[in-house]
């Protein structure tokens, strides 16, 4: 029952971050391969702005199903914001810095879980419209 509850979390992180146009979103599930987390949800904004935007929309939608946050560290800098939800971590990155850190090789192991419809459609539209 928790994988399916950490899952639709995660699930709900994606949402909101589409919601506010974050690209390239994807999520790992590391739950085989570290005790930190279940799932790490990745997306991307194009701006310092915009990333504060993911974030507070992804505060807002856990807030509203009564999900408390753990920690939210590097908001105010708006480069890489590190979203604490206990079961899943969100990292909302700048662009450029998502480059340079590139946790998706760093976690190269963890399974890339499809997201289903409609998430799937909004976040490849917005991985083909930047491309």
């Amino acid at each position: 029952m928790k994988a399916d509850q950490s899952w639709q979390k995660a699930l709900l992180c994606a949402q909101a971050a589409l919601d506010k146009k974050a690209y390239d979103l994807l999520i790992l599930e590391v739950s085989a391969l570290t005790s930190v987390a279940d799932y790490f949800v990745l997306c991307t904004g194009r701006s310092d702005i915009q990333v504060q935007a993911i974030c507070r929309a992804i505060e807002e939608a856990l807030a509203k199903t009564n999900i408390r946050l753990l920690a939210i560290e590097g908001y105010t800098h708006g480069q890489w914001v590190l979203i604490d939800c206990g079961d899943v971590v969100v990292h909302v990155f700048y662009e450029n810095v998502r480059e340079f850190y590139n946790l998706e090789g760093l976690w190269v192991q963890a399974p890339r879980r499809q997201l289903p419809e409609p998430y799937h459609s909004q976040a490849q539209h917005l991985r083909t419209a930047t491309a």
